[in-house]
């Protein structure tokens, strides 16, 4: 079995079930046997941090070392060893984009709360309600060189790859990806999860090879072309699946649950 040392795994739609608004209780216990057996572990996730230790119960252990902010912002054992901001010329150059864009929109995060920047909120809540119903319409960018902002846009899978694809040629500081259908990921050009993982990984001492690393959607690519052991739910986009270099169950089942507790017990879960 080859030695891991490090275990990363996304939170949406790989961990935590869409609908759902916190992962299982035995990953939970999962994430702990890891810490206790001597391996680094933690969410990687386009989620703000302030955002995250609510999907594990409350639970701080869970994302002492932590991947937020689709890499933006990187913890290693609760000690903050990178954040990375977009430039707000840049925003201010997608702004102008998007005026001509229909149904798509900004919205930008102080924490946890969401702030509608442009576009209409009828159009957040086709792609995410939560965030409409508990946004504040600002109409313009904030005052705050904001960590955590996202793109909007009602369309299906193909259409939202196409508009990333589009935004990565027309607007230049930030880079996008494509988390779920709808929308996008906003990144400083030449950073997402897969630097973050370089980053931790050097930060932490240990080579990729030994990182585990789970996921199931665009947003986890460039995280799948760093680490040794790439693993896609069995619910992941094709996208996703034809990156990785393993392949388990679906999220629903605890597919990953079931792997961190192989591997914190020594045993190699993955066949290929």
């Amino acid at each position: 079995m080859e030695r891991i040392r490090l275990i990363m795994s996304d939170i949406d739609g790989t961990i935590m079930p869409p609908g759902s608004k916190s992962v299982s209780a035995r990953t939970v216990a999962a994430f702990h046997a890891a810490r206790e057996a001597g391996i680094v572990i933690g969410p990687a996730s386009g989620r703000g941090l302030r955002q995250i230790p609510a999907f594990f119960a409350g639970d701080d252990s869970c994302c002492l070392t932590c991947v937020a902010t689709n890499g933006l912002e990187v913890y290693h054992e609760g000690e903050k060893i990178c954040e990375r901001r977009p430039p707000r010329a840049a925003l201010e150059q997608l702004m102008d984009v998007l005026a001509e864009e229909p149904g798509a929109g900004i919205v930008a995060f102080d924490g946890a709360l969401p702030y509608l920047c442009c576009g209409d909120v009828g159009d957040l809540a086709a792609v995410m309600p939560g965030y409409a119903k508990a946004c504040r319409p600002l109409g313009c960018l904030p005052d705050f060189d904001a960590l955590k902002v996202n793109v909007f846009a009602p369309r299906d899978m193909p259409a939202t790859v196409e508009f990333c694809e589009r935004l990565n040629r027309s607007i230049e500081g930030i880079d996008f990806d494509v988390p779920m259908a709808g929308y996008l990921n906003i990144m400083p050009a030449g950073w997402n999860k897969g630097t973050a993982l370089q980053l931790l990984c050097d930060h932490v001492g240990i080579s990729v090879e030994e990182a585990v690393v789970f996921g199931d959607a665009g947003n986890d690519l460039t995280m799948f072309r760093v680490a040794g052991h790439p693993v896609a739910v069995g619910n992941a986009t094709p996208e996703a699946s034809a990156a990785a270099r393993w392949h388990i169950g679906r999220c629903e089942d605890d597919a990953v649950a079931a792997a961190i507790e192989a591997l914190a017990a020594g045993e190699w879960p993955f066949a290929a």
